[in-house]
C-alpha cells in the first residue's frame, strides 16, 4: 500500500473508507494532502475487491478547503511569484474529482462538519451524500476572490438548479445540513449520534449490491448531468487563474490569515 500522510485508507469487506486526515487543519488541501488523496482515490478505484467508497473526515470536519496558510514551496508559482492555481487544479484536484465520477462503484461522501471550498467540491462530487445533522456546507471562494473549482459550477446547479447555484456562488454563505437536505443538495441528514452507525448501514448495503449495475447508471447519470465536466474544469481553471491574479484575491488572503473582514476594491 502506498505510504500515506494525510489519509488514512481502511478497508471493511467490500468497502473501502478513504479518511481525509489533518484534523489539525481541519483536512485542509495543501501539496502532500492533494496527492495523497489521488493516490488513494487511484488505489480503491482499481480494486476489484472494493465494491463501495466512502469519504470522510477526521476530526471535526469533512474538509475546510485549500489551506491558505500552507503555500509550501513545491507548490507552483507563476512567474510574478503569485500562486499558480491552474496549475494546482489542472495537475492536482482535477485528477481527484475525476477519479470519483469516473470510479465504477458508488462513492458516498459521510460529511462529517465543515465542507468548505474545494472540501464541498469532493462532496458534490460524489455520487451520494449524508451530513450530521451538525454539519454545513460552503462555497467560499468569493469570501476571498475566487470562484468556485473542483466542478462545483456543474454539480450545485444540477443538484439544485440555477437561483440555488447562484446563491451558494455569490453570498458565500454557510448552508446548514437540514437546508442542504432540503433543496436537493445532498441525500440525507441524521442526528449526530446515529450518524456513524447510518453511514455503515448505507455503505454496507451498496459494498453487497450488484456493481456492475451501479457502475452502468453511474455512466448513464454522468452522460446526462455531467456531460461536457472536463470543458467545464478548464473553464474554471482559466478564470480562477485570473481570480489569482487580482488585487481582490491578495486582500481576501490577507484579511483570511489576519481574521478580519476583507475590503474588495473591485480590482
Amino acid at each position: 500500500m502506498p505510504d500515506y500522510e494525510t489519509v488514512n485508507v481502511h478497508r471493511r469487506g467490500g468497502a473501502a473508507t478513504i479518511e481525509l486526515n489533518r484534523p489539525e487543519r481541519l483536512n485542509a488541501w495543501n501539496g502532500r494532502f492533494g496527492r495523497d488523496l489521488l493516490a488513494a482515490i487511484e488505489e480503491v478505484g482499481g480494486d476489484d475487491d472494493v465494491r463501495a467508497v466512502l469519504v470522510t473526515g477526521a476530526g471535526r470536519a469533512f474538509s475546510s478547503g485549500a489551506d491558505l496558510k500552507d503555500m509550501g514551496e513545491d507548490d507552483p508559482k507563476t512567474p510574478d511569484g503569485r500562486p499558480d492555481v491552474y496549475t494546482v487544479l489542472t495537475e492536482r484536484y482535477h485528477p481527484i474529482i475525476k477519479g470519483v465520477r469516473e470510479m465504477p462503484k458508488p462513492v458516498v461522501a459521510a460529511v462529517n462538519g465543515p465542507a468548505v471550498g474545494i472540501g464541498c467540491s469532493l462532496a458534490l462530487a460524489c455520487d451520494l451524500i449524508v451530513a450530521r445533522e451538525s454539519a454545513y456546507f460552503l462555497l467560499a471562494f468569493v469570501n476571498v476572490g475566487l470562484v468556485p473549482d473542483g466542478g462545483s459550477s456543474v454539480f450545485i446547479p444540477a443538484r439544485v438548479g440555477h437561483a440555488r447555484a447562484f446563491e451558494m456562488a455569490l453570498l458565500g454563505e454557510r448552508i446548514g445540513a437540514p437546508t442542504a437536505e432540503r433543496w436537493g443538495l445532498i441525500n440525507a441528514v441524521h442526528p449526530d449520534d446515529e450518524f456513524d452507525a447510518r453511514v455503515e448501514e448505507l455503505v454496507d448495503r451498496l459494498a453487497a449490491g450488484p456493481t456492475r449495475s451501479y457502475a452502468g447508471s453511474k455512466r448513464q447519470l454522468n452522460h446526462r448531468l455531467y456531460w461536457g465536466l472536463d470543458d467545464q474544469l478548464e473553464l474554471e481553471a482559466q478564470i480562477q487563474r485570473e481570480m489569482a491574479g487580482s488585487d481582490d484575491f491578495v486582500e481576501g488572503v490577507l484579511a483570511f490569515v489576519q481574521k478580519r473582514e476583507a475590503e474588495f476594491g473591485g480590482t
